[in-house]
């Protein structure tokens, strides 16, 4: 059992016998290297089999105590940190780039988009869902004018608009992948390089 500070040592409930202890929590957040958590993050820390709900709300009681302490960004993602007296907020540039690797999509599980948990991601799922339709709609009126017919053609409208919406998603992966090749191959080649060979 890791060791506390007094100031924690002294807040959270030593009595607290749940499957998920208060303790337990602020252990896994000081011996991580991490600055900040999100639930998602802290669940999968803690103890996988835990629910998110557990985990939230063993968060909010470490908070009533002053443990820890919580920043929204961006948007509805809430992150959580030690309130450690020299706890700096907002994030240092270390911590914002490794925010930068999160997206909204990524904290978007089955449960939370089912039971419509997570506004940011479900936010993000419908823009991507509005500008496909964009993608398709278009890609539509080409092949009308071409007289070509839909990649993808079944017996029910949902079942076509599915695999039509799969196959545009995969074509345009491979163009942005296509694409990134060819724009880091072409900045790599325009850097110079020191010739080594000239001990001069």
């Amino acid at each position: 059992m890791t060791t506390l500070p007094t100031w924690i040592e002294d807040r959270i409930d030593p009595t607290f016998e749940k499957k998920l202890t208060q303790r337990h929590v602020v252990e896994v957040m000081l011996e991580s290297d991490r600055p900040f958590f999100s639930i998602r993050q802290l669940q999968s820390r803690v103890r996988p089999t835990v629910s998110t709900e557990t985990v939230r709300n063993r968060l909010d009681e470490l908070r009533e105590i002053d443990v820890v302490a919580a920043e929204t960004y961006p948007e509805t993602i809430t992150l959580y940190y030690i309130n450690h007296p020299e706890s700096q907020w907002p994030l240092s540039p270390e911590g914002k780039r490794a925010l930068e690797y999160e997206t909204p999509l990524e904290t978007l599980s089955t449960g939370d988009f089912l039971r419509l948990r997570n506004p940011a991601g479900i936010r993000t799922l419908v823009l991507a869902g509005f500008q496909l339709s964009l993608v398709l709609f278009s890609a539509g009126v080409v092949l009308t004018a071409l007289s070509i017919d839909a990649p993808v053609s079944a017996s029910h409208g949902l079942w076509v608009a599915a695999g039509n919406l799969f196959v545009a998603c995969l074509v345009l992966l491979v163009a942005e992948r296509a694409v990134r090749k060819r724009r880091d191959g072409g900045i790599a080649a325009s850097v110079p390089t020191a010739d080594r060979s000239n001990p001069k």
